[in-house]
C-alpha cells in the first residue's frame, strides 16, 4: 500500500531537501523519496526529472494549496 508525504523541509534557498512520509518519525532525504515515488511507493507525489532543470518532487495536482511541498516547508 503506497504511503503519503505529509510534511517537507527546505534549505535557506527554499529548495525542498527532505520530506516526511506517513509512518516515519524522521524526515527522508529528497533523493530517497524520489526513488520511492518512482517505484510507486508514494501515492500523493511524483518525481519530475527534466533534462534541462534540477530533478524535484511534486505533489499530485488538485485544487488545494495547503497540501503542497512548498506550503509544508513554510515557503508560501
Amino acid at each position: 500500500m503506497p504511503r503519503k508525504v505529509t510534511d517537507a523541509r527546505a534549505d535557506a534557498k527554499g529548495n525542498i531537501t527532505h520530506v516526511k512520509i506517513s509512518g516515519n518519525e524522521r524526515f527522508t532525504p529528497l533523493e530517497a523519496a524520489m526513488r520511492m515515488a518512482d517505484r510507486g511507493e508514494l501515492s500523493n507525489v511524483h518525481s519530475v526529472r527534466p533534462s534541462d532543470a534540477k530533478a524535484h518532487l511534486r505533489t499530485n495536482p488538485d485544487a488545494k494549496s495547503n497540501n503542497n511541498l512548498d506550503h509544508w516547508a513554510g515557503d508560501n
